[in-house]
């Protein structure tokens, strides 16, 4: 286990994504575009040991209001030679403002001209939540009814214009995919959600197992710098196991996100840490290992608070907004 295999995952679209991806969210302006041209830069011995490498593949959101600085950062790597366009995947995601059918087109439209792109690797539907056009944040004025359905149907629009080579959504729970996948024409390539050994995701993982749609994982690492203030990486089996393999807990974290089948996103603007990220690729976490981190106490971090409310929402509450899933 561990090699150049691992470097992708194929998705239902034939695509190829790479299975490590830089975050940019809360990546502050003047710093993001820094850390994607490092990330790009950064070499990491691969199995083959010959095969050097940086990151292909960087996670975007026009909610992230950073996209124009990761534009200028890729039209530089590019420009320069560094990489071509069709050896960097980019993502982008439709925030829960854009959710008319009408206003999907237009939302992508400008993340593309943000990012100085002709087309996105990979558009997703940020969250199962809606609010009102033009509208920013969660207060439950701005608040509107859920229209997934047309949205999807615009989203597949733009799958078949080739503006966005896959769709997928974030922040579904099992249920939620499994009734996309019910009226979806093109079936979600993607799911993009919280996933890390203190939250494992067992039923998704299974759902995505068994309808060939990918599992992308955010805060892979629990995202410690932001208001989420995960401690995954305190946990005593990661450490435990860090210390055998004489790893970081974050590279533990990321490891096992990759043998289990899923890509991860680890956020971070740092280039130590950036291409520690990375190099997840001429090691392995041997079995008897891995299967203690399924013995870790599960807990959801991002837990959606702001997305209920009694009246305005249609979550009256988090359990109907994971389906239980919490």
């Amino acid at each position: 286990m561990g090699g150049e295999s691992e470097l992708y995952f194929e998705l239902n679209t034939g695509a190829k994504m790479p299975s490590v991806g830089l975050g940019t969210w809360k990546a502050p302006p003047g710093v993001v575009g820094e850390a994607v041209i490092a990330a790009v830069k950064c070499m990491v011995v691969l199995v083959p040991k010959w095969l050097q490498a940086g990151y292909r593949h960087i996670d975007c959101a026009r909610v992230y209001d950073n996209e124009k600085e990761i534009g200028a950062a890729l039209k530089e790597l590019f420009s320069t030679g560094v990489v071509r366009r069709n050896e960097i995947w980019v993502t982008s995601k439709l925030w829960c403002s854009d959710h008319a059918p009408e206003d999907v087109s237009r939302a992508l439209t400008k993340s593309l001209e943000d990012l100085q792109l002709d087309y996105i690797d990979l558009y997703l539907i940020h969250w199962p939540f809606r609010t009102k056009p033009g509208s920013r944040g969660w207060d439950p004025d701005v608040m509107a009814p859920l229209c997934l359905s047309e949205t999807w149907t615009a989203m597949e629009g733009l799958y078949a214009s080739g503006q966005a080579r896959a769709i997928g959504v974030s922040n579904f729970s099992t249920k939620k995919l499994q009734d996309l996948l019910i009226y979806a024409k093109v079936p979600p390539a993607v799911v993009q959600v919280e996933c890390h050994p203190v939250w494992q995701q067992a039923a998704l993982h299974n759902l995505c197992k068994s309808t060939g749609v990918h599992l992308s994982a955010y805060s892979p690492l629990g995202s410690p710098g932001s208001w989420i203030k995960g401690e995954i990486l305190k946990e005593p089996i990661l450490l435990e196991i860090a210390e055998k393999l004489n790893k970081s807990p974050a590279q533990i974290a990321l490891r096992w996100g990759i043998q289990s089948g899923h890509s991860v996103l680890p956020k971070s603007v740092h280039e130590s840490r950036i291409k520690e990220n990375f190099s997840l690729f001429d090691w392995f976490i041997p079995q008897e290992l891995f299967s203690k981190i399924s013995a870790i106490t599960q807990q959801r971090l991002l837990r959606g608070d702001f997305a209920v409310h009694k009246s305005c929402s249609p979550y009256k509450n988090l359990e109907g907004l994971w389906d239980g899933e919490i």
